[in-house]
């Protein structure tokens, strides 16, 4: 049996850079599902940050059709994993979690689409006659390997992002994420900040995204721009370090300035060992997605993707981010198209795929972007 996993379709999003949109994606996302017996999405894929979800919701319908039916078929499964654009799936689930006193989240709850939300009753219906079930907040591919979004990396991140900012001031009044932790002690520090997003996009302007939503892309333009940035964009710049600083003293942090591309990967890579350490995954390979860069490349330091006994792989986004995708198409580690194959029945260790390495930028580029701005 193998299963394949991908992570961060973000389907429905307001600017329609989700590639999956593009035939050319979605054919080859589908012919690669032939003999697939299980597809999990990790997290993201739907976006309910850029609107109100019912719009998010119609955006996607059509790609989760197809999805849904390339997974029809006796022993084939669709299994969903929440992450933090699309937290709200689960939420009717929470909620009564939290009504009834439950006993704390473990490392793989299943959920039926009947009791999660009605958003997720909608995204079931769109992929059906697939089987699909939700898992939170992660789920064992195996007895040797765990999938999960990797959202809870941000409250460890060095990288002053909108998530661990806000983490940081939910944390000085919810309390920290104790050295041994469970699920509910993340869910505590981020989950209000994933409610506060969601409420905000539910009530946006048309096509106007809520807070946060996509605040990482933008920081990152500002900051390590191409040498042609606005004045005022320098001169942030330069402030820049100094806000980074008062974040710090304020104990929010801590955080650094430094936002290129190696500290992005180190902060993403520590942020998933230190989840991982605290909630004790004990998995010899553990598949996140969540910072849409995958890994471990060729090139890359395999030492970086260790933790002890672990290796991490991340299975990178099904979005064009064209500010990140520098030099020869289909070779930046942010390359949208990314999946991880897992061998259910050997111990084969995960392998992962750059399923739209060879199709070119132009083609997965949404109209009228602009990579250069």
């Amino acid at each position: 049996m193998q299963t394949l996993v991908v992570s961060d379709l973000h389907l429905g999003r307001a600017g329609g850079d989700d590639v999956l949109q593009r035939a050319v994606a979605r054919g080859t996302l589908i012919a690669r599902l032939r003999g697939v017996d299980r597809l999990v999405l990790l997290g993201d894929t739907v976006e309910l940050r850029h609107g109100p979800a019912r719009d998010a919701l119609v955006r996607a319908e059509s790609v989760l059709r197809e999805l849904g039916g390339a997974m029809a078929g006796p022993g084939r499964s669709i299994v969903v994993v929440p992450g933090n654009h699309d937290h709200e799936l689960l939420a009717q689930w929470h909620e009564q979690r939290a009504r009834d006193g439950a006993a704390p989240l473990e490392l793989e709850h299943r959920v039926a689409p009947e009791d999660a939300s009605w958003m997720a009753r909608s995204v079931a219906a769109a992929l059906a006659p697939a089987t699909v079930e939700f898992a939170y907040p992660g789920v064992w591919l195996r007895d040797d390997v765990y999938a999960m979004h990797g959202h809870y990396l941000d409250v460890h991140s060095t990288i002053p992002t909108f998530e661990r900012l806000a983490a940081g001031v939910t944390a000085r009044v919810a309390g920290p994420v104790p050295e041994r932790a469970v699920p509910d002690d993340y869910e505590r520090v981020l989950a209000p900040n994933y409610a506060w997003s969601h409420a905000i996009a539910q009530r946006a302007a048309p096509e106007k995204s809520a807070a946060g939503a996509g605040s990482g892309v933008r920081v990152y333009q500002m900051l390590a721009g191409d040498g042609h940035r606005p004045i005022s964009h320098r001169v942030l710049a330069r402030l820049f370090p100094l806000a980074v600083a008062a974040v710090n003293r304020a104990g929010l942090g801590p955080v650094r300035a430094d936002i290129s591309g190696p500290a992005m990967r180190t902060a993403v890579l520590a942020g998933v060992g230190e989840a991982a350490s605290r909630l004790d995954i004990r998995a010899a390979h553990i598949v996140f997605g969540h910072s849409h860069r995958a890994g471990p490349l060729p090139g890359d330091d395999e030492t970086e993707w260790r933790m002890d006994a672990t290796s991490l792989v991340n299975t990178g986004s099904w979005v064009y981010e064209g500010h990140f995708v520098h030099g020869p198409d289909g070779v930046s580690p942010y390359w949208a198209g990314g999946a991880v194959a897992v061998d259910t029945d050997s111990h084969v260790p995960p392998r992962l795929e750059r399923l739209l390495a060879d199709v070119p930028r132009d083609v997965l580029r949404p109209a009228g972007f602009d990579d250069t701005v």
